[in-house]
């Protein structure tokens, strides 16, 4: 007797989700066979997505209301935010976010769920037999198999984060969303968006849509003219912080405040100082856009349930059963100047006990800017390269970037291992740098995001 079909996801097509994973692998052969069709892996353009989503009958343009989210740091944790209030509120969420930790997965939450193996493996066959065989690259292709999922499920929110940039990203299909929002913009990706902070932040800025409210957190001058001229010139109402919105520490919470009054709110879920702007940037991009479940309440409770993998998270796996008794275990995938800075400023509260660096980054990252800030901070410093680390910088230059005060790892177990030995007061050991070493990182300690 054959077995019943297992239950699609409501409000889904049938077969849209085929249940347990039972062809798990199939969309990692599908990506791989898709690497083929354009052999550079980024390729700024938006023609190439627009005739393939012709093809697919434009799911880009049956979606619920969009929450575009573009930055150099924060984006991803402003995305966690904005979920977590929607899903306080009771609401149904889609993410779109890049680059994944562990598995391809995590890119992609229908409706608050990880998008599962059979479901993204149909979409991807899907759109590849849609493409015809044309130049097109793995990003804009996983790109459109998520546009289809999202147009093809129920929800009351798509969360999209910009891959890189924003004028040219393949997110930037989606012509009206209901609100935009641009996190901290700093250097980084100069070889794709420019080596000036004016030229990135207009890159960044190609997001702002006609008469769409586009929120911004803490930016540089330059950065926010550039942000200003592009909303001016498209109609768009800017709300940019200590302009329209702002936000402050007090009491262990935040007062946010804005053109609309004050609301106090917990400490934020995400650890660190810097969170206060991203959380911030979340509360302002929906109450700009104003939809009718917003709440005081959901806010609150978004706001201090906000998770993220891999942003200033305690690991209590099987890498941090290697230290002893009272010590701790950090992970962070920071890995450019603005977020050295940002990591910096939150290890100045980490002063009641010594502190211990585990870098390793990714090649084409500027390694001394990062490590600047936080050398001074660090009773010790260790350089390490995982073996599954994609485009990981070789330790030995990380040391010879820190001006030799890093000492080899060589991996991320030999540098926990030297720390212990070397004895000392209990302290903390972060381990930051790079997502791809992050993603390593939680593969060993036995944590998978979810």
């Amino acid at each position: 007797m054959a077995a019943p079909a297992p239950d699609p996801l409501p409000g889904a097509p049938a077969g849209l989700r085929a249940g347990p994973d039972m062809l798990a692998g199939r969309s990692e052969a599908i990506i791989d066979r898709l690497h083929g069709l354009h052999p550079v892996l980024i390729d700024l353009s938006l023609d190439r997505l627009r005739r393939c989503l012709d093809a697919l009958g434009n799911p880009e343009r049956h979606l619920p209301p969009v929450v575009h989210v573009a930055g150099t740091n924060g984006k991803g944790s402003t995305c966690a935010f904005l979920r977590a209030i929607a899903e306080a509120a009771g609401q149904r969420v889609h993410v779109y976010t890049s680059p994944h930790l562990v598995r391809f997965h995590e890119r992609i939450r229908l409706a608050g769920t990880l998008v599962e193996e059979n479901a993204l493996a149909a979409a991807l066959e899907e759109v590849e037999a849609r493409n015809g065989g044309l130049p097109i690259t793995v990003f804009e292709v996983t790109t459109a198999a998520a546009l289809l999922l999202f147009s093809r499920v129920p929800a009351d929110l798509l969360v999209l984060e910009v891959g890189l940039g924003g004028r040219f990203d393949a997110t930037n299909v989606v012509d009206r969303p209901a609100a935009c929002a641009i996190a901290s913009i700093s250097m980084d990706h100069m070889d794709f968006l420019g080596d000036r902070l004016a030229t990135i932040a207009g890159e960044k800025a190609g997001i702002i849509k006609p008469g769409v409210p586009v929120v911004t957190g803490a930016q540089a001058p330059e950065a926010l003219a550039v942000i200003g001229a592009e909303a001016e010139a498209k109609g768009a109402p800017l709300a940019a912080r200590g302009r329209y919105w702002d936000v402050a520490w007090e009491g262990g919470g935040l007062r946010y405040r804005d053109l609309r009054g004050e609301i106090l709110l917990p400490p934020p879920g995400l650890p660190g100082p810097h969170q206060a702007d991203n959380a911030g940037i979340a509360v302002a991009a929906l109450r700009a856009w104003g939809p009718s479940w917003l709440t005081v309440a959901a806010l609150r409770d978004g706001v201090a349930g906000a998770t993220w993998p891999a942003r200033l998270q305690r690991l209590q796996g099987h890498l941090g059963a290697q230290l002893p008794p009272g010590w701790e275990l950090w992970l962070d995938g920071g890995h450019n100047p603005g977020a050295g800075e940002a990591l910096a400023a939150h290890l100045r509260g980490w002063s009641d006990r010594p502190v211990h660096l585990v870098v390793g980054m990714k090649k084409s990252k500027a390694v001394g800017e990062f490590l600047a800030p936080l050398l001074p901070l660090a009773a010790s410093v260790h350089a390490v390269a995982e073996p599954g680390q994609h485009l990981a910088v070789p330790p030995a230059e990380i040391v010879a970037a820190s001006g030799g005060v890093a000492r080899l790892g060589p991996r991320v177990a030999d540098a926990l291992a030297a720390i212990v030995a070397a004895g000392g007061a209990p302290g903390r050991v972060l381990v930051c740098g790079s997502l791809y070493l992050a993603g390593e990182v939680l593969k060993a300690d036995g944590t998978i995001p979810g």
